[in-house]
């Protein structure tokens, strides 16, 4: 936010045009995953009986009431009831479950919808006394006007909107009070029920422990919120790398104004793209859904770190047209050699190539090291798994049968499947609904548009023998 002058710099690690954050700020606290003690047991104990209390209670409402939705819907309905109930962890899970569809009942799916920018937040007294004691000066003396009721309540940071004093409209994010502790709590519960799933195959090979893991690193990353600006920064910096990407945009951060438990940006106006109406105001769509893409393609297989969150309400069309992403608070960073590994795979299905390249990534990564096979053979034996499905229409991929081919594959194999991956197919879930709705027909592993960055030469070629033309 642009500060006047006479006005007084915030205190805190990140000082006044300081362009970023100090590197005390960016350290992460990782308190231990495995402990289990009895506020773990007693919090197991609180998921279960509010879970079937409200389950049961939607579905007696609807016994004594019957309404058009049915008895299944009513009992989804209640379970989203339950998670907001049991606050920021399960409400990050009703996220999940309404950005992917195709793993879950279409009815849990549709229920969880709500979930992605209607939850509860907390009193703005609260919101207003982290945000003074974080920046160091009273509400007054910092903005020119000031919204109590949050433009967004995410899990964790509900949105409060405001006017600085120099007239930049922003937006801000302030951690919940307590978060951290009850998120804690809720994480170290479900990695010991993870673990006890690893008696059945699926859940060994799938790696469900991993899961969790990744879940717990990014949430106590993302409790410092001066660690998600940060990302947030990189990230809008690496969008303007190749120079053909102007229709896709990140809010800017306002340095100035930001402290560990408080990110203050640029307001952007706009609406979710799963709110749009596909041939409505003449919007191409598909076209839209190929930016967003493209642009989250170059961050994992160019730039590194990538978009950890792409649920439907982190992806927006703002109204100059163009298409912003919300919110780091997860980011993922694949290792180079499992970004190797990614870029061979989607150059074989884009280029209708064999996979022979795919199987030395994946021995360079000491995976199937052991097997008595060639490198033909392990390129068939990826082809087989992966192919098919970097071949579909986006909409038609399922994240179900993304980890049911990782499965199959780490079957064939005797391995888990990796957790550098978890993350990354956790994405391409997210990215079925906008697919579904707004880009029928498209196949994202056969779209140079979306790769013309990641394999330049090998794009340019293609557009020369085929003459097509791509968008801007």
């Amino acid at each position: 936010m642009t500060v006047g002058e006479a006005h007084p710099s915030p205190r805190g690690p990140v000082g006044p045009c300081s362009g970023g954050p100090s590197p005390e700020a960016l350290r992460v606290d990782r308190p231990p995953l495995d402990r289990f003690g009895l506020a773990e047991l007693g919090r197991a104990v609180v998921v279960g009986v509010v879970l079937v209390t409200f389950v049961l209670w939607a579905v007696l409402r609807w016994v004594v009431r019957p309404r058009g939705r049915g008895v299944v819907a009513a009992a989804a309905h209640g379970t989203v009831d339950a998670f907001e109930h049991l606050g920021p962890t399960f409400v990050k899970l009703g996220q999940l479950v309404a950005s992917s569809p195709g793993l879950f009942p279409v009815a849990l799916a549709d229920a969880c919808l709500r979930m992605l920018d209607d939850v509860p937040t907390f009193p703005s007294a609260e919101a207003r006394a982290v945000i003074e004691a974080d920046l160091g000066h009273p509400i007054d003396e910092m903005f020119l006007s000031f919204e109590d009721v949050p433009l967004a309540a995410a899990s964790r940071a509900p949105g409060p909107g405001g006017v600085r004093r120099g007239g930049r409209r922003a937006v801000g994010e302030v951690q919940r009070p307590g978060v951290a502790h009850r998120m804690l709590v809720d994480l170290r519960a479900a990695y010991v029920g993870a673990r006890m799933l690893q008696v059945f195959e699926f859940f060994r090979i799938a790696n469900t422990p991993a899961i969790i893991r990744d879940l717990y690193n990014a949430t106590m990353t993302e409790l410092n919120a001066t660690v998600e600006a940060d990302r947030q920064d990189r990230f809008r910096r690496n969008i303007a790398a190749f120079g053909d990407n102007r229709f896709v945009t990140v809010p800017e951060v306002y340095w100035d104004w930001c402290g560990p438990r408080v990110i203050c940006m640029e307001r952007l106006s706009g609406r979710p793209l799963d709110r749009v109406v596909p041939g409505q105001d003449g919007i191409d769509t598909a076209l839209l859904v190929r930016r967003g893409v493209k642009v989250w393609i170059e961050a994992v297989l160019c730039h590194g770190p990538f978009h950890g969150d792409v649920h439907a309400g982190n992806l927006w069309l703002l109204d100059d047209g163009r298409v912003a992403l919300l919110d780091f608070g997860i980011v993922g960073e694949l290792p180079e050699k499992w970004r190797e590994l990614l870029r061979s795979l989607f150059r074989a299905a884009l280029l209708e190539g064999d996979f022979t390249e795919v199987a030395r990534s994946v021995r360079a990564l000491g995976v199937a090291a052991d097997l008595d096979l060639d490198d033909v053979e392990v390129g068939r034996q990826v082809a087989d798994t992966f192919g098919p499905l970097l071949g579909r229409d986006m909409g038609e991929l399922r994240l179900s049968e993304l980890i049911g081919a990782l499965v199959s594959l780490g079957r064939e194999w005797n391995t888990s499947s990796p957790e550098e991956l978890v993350l990354f197919g956790k994405q391409l879930g997210y990215f079925e609904r906008y697919a579904t709705a707004l880009a029928p027909g498209w196949v994202l592993g056969r779209d140079p548009f979306v790769f013309r960055n990641v394999f330049p030469d090998e794009v340019r070629i293609r557009i020369a023998e085929s003459g097509m033309s791509l968008p801007d």
